[in-house]
Protein backbone atom coordinates (compact mmCIF):
# COMPACT_ATOMS: atom_id res chain seq x y z
CA UNK A 1 0.00 0.00 0.00
CA UNK A 2 1.25 3.29 -0.55
CA UNK A 3 2.72 4.97 1.68
CA UNK A 4 3.60 9.30 1.84
CA UNK A 5 7.04 10.60 1.27
CA UNK A 6 8.50 13.13 4.13
CA UNK A 7 7.29 16.54 3.25
CA UNK A 8 7.86 19.57 5.25
CA UNK A 9 3.92 20.56 4.68
CA UNK A 10 2.42 16.81 5.09
CA UNK A 11 -0.06 16.93 7.64
CA UNK A 12 0.89 14.96 10.94
CA UNK A 13 -0.79 11.25 11.52
CA UNK A 14 -1.04 12.25 14.89
CA UNK A 15 -3.81 14.28 14.89
CA UNK A 16 -1.84 17.45 16.47
CA UNK A 17 -2.12 19.34 13.49
CA UNK A 18 -3.15 23.09 14.20
CA UNK A 19 -3.68 25.63 11.56
CA UNK A 20 -2.95 28.58 13.67
CA UNK A 21 0.70 27.21 13.74
CA UNK A 22 1.15 26.39 9.70
CA UNK A 23 2.46 29.26 7.20
CA UNK A 24 0.47 30.79 4.33
CA UNK A 25 2.77 33.09 2.86
CA UNK A 26 6.45 31.87 1.70
CA UNK A 27 8.06 34.48 -0.52
CA UNK A 28 11.72 33.53 -0.09
CA UNK A 29 11.87 32.67 -4.23
CA UNK A 30 12.37 35.18 -6.98
CA UNK A 31 8.71 34.42 -9.36
CA UNK A 32 10.46 33.81 -12.45
CA UNK A 33 12.65 30.83 -10.65
CA UNK A 34 9.36 29.52 -9.73
CA UNK A 35 7.30 29.27 -12.99
CA UNK A 36 10.86 27.87 -13.94
CA UNK A 37 10.54 25.20 -11.40
CA UNK A 38 7.11 24.41 -11.90
CA UNK A 39 7.62 24.13 -15.88
CA UNK A 40 9.82 21.39 -14.60
CA UNK A 41 7.67 19.48 -12.57
CA UNK A 42 4.74 19.46 -14.99
CA UNK A 43 7.18 17.73 -17.58
CA UNK A 44 7.97 15.41 -15.00
CA UNK A 45 4.14 14.75 -14.08
CA UNK A 46 3.40 14.36 -18.00
CA UNK A 47 6.28 11.48 -18.51
CA UNK A 48 5.63 9.78 -15.36
CA UNK A 49 1.33 9.65 -17.08
CA UNK A 50 2.86 7.86 -19.58
CA UNK A 51 4.01 5.07 -17.56
CA UNK A 52 0.98 5.06 -14.92
CA UNK A 53 -1.38 4.23 -17.89
CA UNK A 54 0.55 1.79 -19.45
CA UNK A 55 1.39 -0.10 -15.90
CA UNK A 56 -2.62 0.40 -15.29
CA UNK A 57 -1.84 -0.93 -11.73
CA UNK A 58 -2.31 2.26 -9.66
CA UNK A 59 -5.17 4.81 -9.91
CA UNK A 60 -4.21 8.42 -8.56
CA UNK A 61 -6.63 10.57 -6.82
CA UNK A 62 -5.81 14.16 -6.35
CA UNK A 63 -7.96 15.97 -3.58
CA UNK A 64 -8.04 19.82 -3.66
CA UNK A 65 -9.86 21.89 -0.61
CA UNK A 66 -9.56 25.28 0.32
CA UNK A 67 -11.17 28.36 1.32
CA UNK A 68 -12.72 30.58 -1.83
CA UNK A 69 -10.67 32.52 -4.14
CA UNK A 70 -7.85 30.15 -2.78
CA UNK A 71 -6.47 29.41 -6.14
CA UNK A 72 -8.03 25.85 -6.83
CA UNK A 73 -9.24 26.69 -10.40
CA UNK A 74 -5.71 27.84 -11.50
CA UNK A 75 -3.55 25.75 -9.28
CA UNK A 76 -5.07 22.73 -11.35
CA UNK A 77 -4.53 24.24 -14.61
CA UNK A 78 -1.31 25.02 -13.99
CA UNK A 79 0.38 22.40 -11.66
CA UNK A 80 -1.51 19.86 -14.32
CA UNK A 81 -1.28 21.12 -17.24
CA UNK A 82 0.93 18.56 -19.07
CA UNK A 83 -1.54 15.64 -18.80
CA UNK A 84 -2.65 13.95 -21.20
CA UNK A 85 -6.35 14.35 -20.96
CA UNK A 86 -6.81 10.61 -22.50
CA UNK A 87 -5.66 9.28 -19.00
CA UNK A 88 -7.02 11.91 -16.49
CA UNK A 89 -10.66 13.14 -15.71
CA UNK A 90 -11.20 16.20 -13.40
CA UNK A 91 -14.24 16.39 -11.28
CA UNK A 92 -15.67 19.83 -10.01
CA UNK A 93 -18.68 18.56 -6.98
CA UNK A 94 -21.13 21.46 -6.83
CA UNK A 95 -24.53 21.56 -4.78
CA UNK A 96 -25.68 17.92 -4.72
CA UNK A 97 -28.11 16.89 -6.95
CA UNK A 98 -31.70 15.44 -5.81
CA UNK A 99 -30.05 11.72 -7.40
CA UNK A 100 -27.07 12.59 -5.37
CA UNK A 101 -29.30 13.57 -2.26
CA UNK A 102 -30.96 10.40 -2.65
CA UNK A 103 -27.79 8.13 -1.59
CA UNK A 104 -24.93 8.29 0.96
CA UNK A 105 -22.67 11.50 1.44
CA UNK A 106 -19.98 9.05 -0.07
CA UNK A 107 -21.97 8.29 -3.27
CA UNK A 108 -21.79 10.71 -5.92
CA UNK A 109 -17.63 10.77 -5.19
CA UNK A 110 -17.32 7.28 -5.19
CA UNK A 111 -19.25 7.40 -8.64
CA UNK A 112 -16.47 10.08 -9.99
CA UNK A 113 -13.54 7.81 -8.75
CA UNK A 114 -10.48 7.14 -11.49
CA UNK A 115 -9.83 3.77 -13.21
CA UNK A 116 -6.79 2.08 -12.66
CA UNK A 117 -4.07 3.69 -15.41
CA UNK A 118 -5.70 7.07 -14.75
CA UNK A 119 -4.87 10.15 -12.71
CA UNK A 120 -8.63 11.59 -10.95
CA UNK A 121 -9.35 15.23 -10.41
CA UNK A 122 -11.63 16.41 -7.42
CA UNK A 123 -12.16 20.05 -7.48
CA UNK A 124 -14.08 20.25 -3.87
CA UNK A 125 -14.99 16.39 -2.76
CA UNK A 126 -16.40 14.52 -0.53
CA UNK A 127 -14.41 16.79 2.60
CA UNK A 128 -17.65 19.38 1.92
CA UNK A 129 -19.58 16.74 3.92
CA UNK A 130 -17.55 17.66 7.13
CA UNK A 131 -16.72 21.50 6.02
CA UNK A 132 -19.55 23.45 4.19
CA UNK A 133 -22.40 20.71 5.99
CA UNK A 134 -20.78 21.40 8.81
CA UNK A 135 -20.41 24.76 9.32
CA UNK A 136 -23.99 25.18 7.72
CA UNK A 137 -26.03 22.13 9.25
CA UNK A 138 -28.82 23.20 8.16
CA UNK A 139 -27.93 21.55 4.76
CA UNK A 140 -28.33 18.11 6.30
CA UNK A 141 -32.15 18.40 6.12
CA UNK A 142 -31.96 17.50 2.87
CA UNK A 143 -30.26 14.33 3.18
CA UNK A 144 -33.26 13.35 5.01
CA UNK A 145 -30.81 11.15 7.35
CA UNK A 146 -32.15 9.12 10.94
CA UNK A 147 -30.13 10.80 12.60
CA UNK A 148 -29.25 14.21 11.48
CA UNK A 149 -28.18 15.91 14.95
CA UNK A 150 -25.37 17.80 13.95
CA UNK A 151 -23.59 16.72 17.18
CA UNK A 152 -19.87 16.53 17.68
CA UNK A 153 -20.68 12.71 17.80
CA UNK A 154 -22.16 13.00 14.05
CA UNK A 155 -19.24 14.43 12.96
CA UNK A 156 -16.60 12.28 14.44
CA UNK A 157 -18.96 9.30 12.54
CA UNK A 158 -18.32 10.98 8.92
CA UNK A 159 -14.94 11.64 9.22
CA UNK A 160 -14.21 8.01 10.54
CA UNK A 161 -16.42 6.80 7.71
CA UNK A 162 -14.14 9.19 5.11
CA UNK A 163 -10.84 7.42 7.00
CA UNK A 164 -12.16 4.12 6.26
CA UNK A 165 -13.01 4.56 2.61
CA UNK A 166 -9.82 6.07 1.77
CA UNK A 167 -7.86 2.86 3.54
CA UNK A 168 -10.26 0.75 1.51
CA UNK A 169 -9.30 3.01 -1.95
CA UNK A 170 -5.45 2.68 -1.11
CA UNK A 171 -5.53 -0.86 -0.06
CA UNK A 172 -6.87 -2.02 -3.94
CA UNK A 173 -4.12 0.45 -5.65
CA UNK A 174 -5.79 4.34 -5.29
CA UNK A 175 -2.55 6.57 -4.90
CA UNK A 176 -4.26 9.67 -2.45
CA UNK A 177 -2.93 12.91 -2.25
CA UNK A 178 -4.50 15.65 -0.76
CA UNK A 179 -4.21 19.28 -0.70
CA UNK A 180 -5.62 22.16 1.28
CA UNK A 181 -4.25 25.45 0.18
CA UNK A 182 -3.79 27.72 2.72
CA UNK A 183 -5.00 31.18 2.27
CA UNK A 184 -5.25 33.66 4.91
CA UNK A 185 -7.94 35.61 5.52
CA UNK A 186 -6.48 39.33 4.32
CA UNK A 187 -5.25 37.62 1.40
CA UNK A 188 -8.29 35.98 0.59
CA UNK A 189 -10.31 39.30 1.08
CA UNK A 190 -7.74 41.31 -1.06
CA UNK A 191 -8.88 38.39 -3.55
CA UNK A 192 -12.31 39.50 -3.44
CA UNK A 193 -11.40 43.40 -3.54
CA UNK A 194 -9.54 42.55 -6.70
CA UNK A 195 -12.27 40.75 -8.20
CA UNK A 196 -14.69 43.80 -7.58
CA UNK A 197 -12.39 46.07 -9.40
CA UNK A 198 -11.22 43.79 -12.38
CA UNK A 199 -14.00 43.61 -14.74
CA UNK A 200 -12.55 40.37 -16.30
CA UNK A 201 -12.60 38.73 -12.94
CA UNK A 202 -16.25 39.97 -11.77
CA UNK A 203 -18.04 36.95 -13.22
CA UNK A 204 -16.28 35.10 -10.41
CA UNK A 205 -17.84 37.08 -7.56
CA UNK A 206 -20.44 36.21 -5.54
CA UNK A 207 -22.03 37.15 -2.43
CA UNK A 208 -22.77 33.56 -1.40
CA UNK A 209 -18.90 33.66 -0.90
CA UNK A 210 -18.70 36.40 1.36
CA UNK A 211 -21.42 35.33 3.67
CA UNK A 212 -19.25 31.87 3.85
CA UNK A 213 -16.50 34.04 4.45
CA UNK A 214 -17.88 35.52 7.75
CA UNK A 215 -17.71 32.12 8.89
CA UNK A 216 -13.90 31.94 8.87
CA UNK A 217 -13.27 30.93 12.84
CA UNK A 218 -16.13 27.88 11.86
CA UNK A 219 -14.41 26.97 8.99
CA UNK A 220 -10.70 26.84 10.41
CA UNK A 221 -12.27 24.72 13.27
CA UNK A 222 -13.99 22.04 10.53
CA UNK A 223 -10.50 21.99 8.09
CA UNK A 224 -8.41 21.55 11.45
CA UNK A 225 -10.46 18.60 12.71
CA UNK A 226 -10.83 17.11 9.06
CA UNK A 227 -7.37 17.20 8.63
CA UNK A 228 -6.43 15.59 11.80
CA UNK A 229 -8.80 12.88 11.27
CA UNK A 230 -8.03 11.70 8.31
CA UNK A 231 -4.23 12.68 7.32
CA UNK A 232 -2.68 9.36 6.81
CA UNK A 233 0.12 7.32 5.13
CA UNK A 234 -1.93 6.28 2.69
CA UNK A 235 -3.89 9.59 2.21
CA UNK A 236 -1.65 12.26 3.08
CA UNK A 237 -2.81 16.08 3.69
CA UNK A 238 -0.69 18.91 2.64
CA UNK A 239 -1.21 22.40 4.00
CA UNK A 240 0.28 24.11 1.30
CA UNK A 241 0.71 27.95 1.82
CA UNK A 242 -1.62 29.42 -0.42
CA UNK A 243 -0.84 33.31 -0.40
CA UNK A 244 1.77 33.41 -2.82
CA UNK A 245 0.25 31.74 -6.27
CA UNK A 246 3.32 30.93 -7.81
CA UNK A 247 5.02 29.43 -5.20
CA UNK A 248 1.66 27.29 -4.54
CA UNK A 249 1.45 25.79 -7.55
CA UNK A 250 5.27 25.04 -7.75
CA UNK A 251 4.89 22.93 -4.23
CA UNK A 252 1.96 21.67 -5.29
CA UNK A 253 3.28 19.79 -8.67
CA UNK A 254 6.52 19.05 -6.96
CA UNK A 255 4.68 17.30 -4.25
CA UNK A 256 2.79 15.05 -7.16
CA UNK A 257 5.67 14.63 -9.44
CA UNK A 258 7.83 13.17 -6.11
CA UNK A 259 5.20 10.95 -5.16
CA UNK A 260 4.50 9.48 -8.70
CA UNK A 261 8.01 8.76 -9.17
CA UNK A 262 7.52 6.88 -6.19
CA UNK A 263 5.65 4.36 -7.39
CA UNK A 264 7.29 1.12 -8.95
CA UNK A 265 5.51 1.85 -12.60
CA UNK A 266 7.23 0.57 -15.21
CA UNK A 267 6.27 -0.35 -19.23
CA UNK A 268 5.09 -3.61 -19.78
CA UNK A 269 7.32 -6.19 -21.73
CA UNK A 270 6.20 -7.30 -24.93
CA UNK A 271 4.93 -10.50 -25.37
CA UNK A 272 7.21 -13.17 -25.93
CA UNK A 273 5.34 -14.30 -29.03
CA UNK A 274 5.57 -10.72 -30.53
CA UNK A 275 9.41 -10.55 -29.95
CA UNK A 276 10.13 -13.78 -31.93
CA UNK A 277 8.05 -12.35 -34.71
CA UNK A 278 9.40 -8.62 -34.62
CA UNK A 279 12.49 -9.36 -37.51
CA UNK A 280 9.66 -10.34 -39.95
CA UNK A 281 7.31 -7.37 -38.95
CA UNK A 282 10.45 -5.27 -39.79
CA UNK A 283 11.26 -6.77 -43.17
CA UNK A 284 7.19 -6.30 -43.74
CA UNK A 285 7.25 -2.77 -42.90
CA UNK A 286 10.31 -2.17 -44.59
CA UNK A 287 9.34 -3.19 -48.35
CA UNK A 288 6.33 -0.84 -47.63
CA UNK A 289 8.66 2.11 -47.32
CA UNK A 290 10.35 0.69 -50.29
CA UNK A 291 7.87 0.73 -52.47
CA UNK A 292 6.57 3.89 -51.52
Amino acid sequence: MFDAKVDKYRVPYDGSFRIDDTRTDVRDRHPDDLRKRLKEEVRRIADIQKRIYADNRYAILLVFQAMDAAGKDSTIRAALSGLDPAWSQLTAFKKPSAKELEHDFLWRTSCALPERGRIGIFNRSHYEEVLVVRVNPGLLRYQRLPDDEPHQAFWDERLASIAAHERHLAVNGTVILKFFLNVSRKEQTQRFLDRLETPSKQWKFSTGDLDEAEHWPKYMHAYEEALRATSRPWAPWYAIPADDKPYMRYRVARTIAITLESLDTRYPPPDPNEIADHPAHRERLQRWLDDG
